[in-house]
């Protein structure tokens, strides 16, 4: 699982020892100082997973949680508070602001590495690297492969992507904005009717097998894979 992660941390010290270890772990870091400092790196690209310390310079952690839980473009981006604050009482407000996970320093690498594999099994399950199987469609993040039974299908890197999503929400229909900033990433300029093209490429690739009946269009709504 690679991720793209970044680290709101204004110790210099702890900031370089979680990017480095992050960074161990295959993700791809970006660093923050403040929470001024994380807004503009936000706005700029979308990260997977925000893992923020709570006291930080000017605006604290826990106010920079709550504005970005009441932002519709960041309502969803996972957030794991990393501070020194220890108290049960924190640790509720941490949660309550809208983390969601809660490690206390000093921590584990690992632990944290785990956590964050976690949370986005949960929140962003396209992302977690584990192999998904729907009705006999198997894709496998880790070997780049789709198939059905014995029978491989081929798929265009994009094509992969969208079906590893759609795969990953069942039963829930997207807009094509919010594929676009699911799939090729927010702060990549793509036409919104580049995703019907790849919905249909998409079915195409899935016709040998049968699978492309699971992909549905719904007229006004958007796309999604058709619930069990």
């Amino acid at each position: 699982m690679s991720a793209s992660v970044l680290v709101v941390e204004d110790e210099p010290q702890i900031q370089e020892l979680v990017a480095v270890n992050l960074e161990h772990f295959g993700h791809r870091v970006r660093r923050a100082a403040s929470a001024e400092e994380a807004e503009a790196a936000i706005r700029a690209a979308l990260p997977d997973v925000v893992v923020l310390d709570w006291m930080l310079p000017g605006e604290s952690g826990l106010s920079f949680a709550r504005r970005l839980r009441g932002d519709a473009r960041t309502r969803d981006l996972p957030i794991l508070m990393l501070t020194a604050r220890a108290m049960e009482h924190d640790k509720i407000s941490g949660l309550e602001a809208g983390a969601d996970d809660y490690l206390t320093k000093p921590f584990s690498p690992k632990e944290l590495a785990a956590r964050i594999k976690a949370i986005l099994r949960r929140r962003a399950p396209q992302l977690s690297g584990d192999a998904v199987e729907v009705e006999g469609l198997r894709l496998d993040p880790a070997s780049h492969r789709v198939s059905a039974g014995e029978q491989r299908l081929y798929l265009s890197p994009a094509e992969f992507r969208l079906l590893h999503f759609l795969m990953t929400h069942r039963g829930r229909v997207y807009s094509r904005a919010q594929l676009l900033d699911q799939v090729w990433g927010d702060h990549v300029y793509v036409e919104e009717r580049t995703v019907d093209v790849h919905i249909r490429r998409l079915r195409k690739s899935l016709e040998p097998s049968g699978h492309d009946r699971l992909i549905d269009t719904v007229r006004g709504a958007g796309y999604g894979l058709q619930a069990a």
